[in-house]
């Protein structure tokens, strides 16, 4: 899978669930992905705007987080995921992922 249908799988889960109520950033490689869940949906861009959290990670290690063969605690212990600002809206991420 590429970055494109993996930038597009992340978006049409976005839609599924309900608003997160914060804004977080995905910087994986060269790309952003930065939902806002604030509203009635969550709304995904490519804006680079400050986001309650940003993980940045590689696209191995979020395709990898996403068929289950990563667990995520590991994957942040082991430096392959960096997560900046609120831990725990980090923590439910799990909905977005699929």
């Amino acid at each position: 899978m590429d970055a494109t249908a993996l930038l597009a799988q992340l978006n049409d889960q976005a839609q599924k669930t309900d608003p997160i109520g914060a804004t977080i950033k995905f910087e994986v490689d060269d790309h952003i992905v930065f939902i806002d869940g604030t509203g009635d949906s969550n709304v995904v861009s490519q804006t680079n705007d400050d986001a309650d959290c940003t993980i940045t990670t590689s696209l191995d290690t979020l395709m990898k987080l996403q068929s289950g063969d990563l667990n995520p605690m590991m994957a942040v212990m082991g430096g392959k995921i960096k997560i900046k600002g609120d831990m725990g809206l980090a923590m439910k991420l799990q909905s977005l992922l699929g």
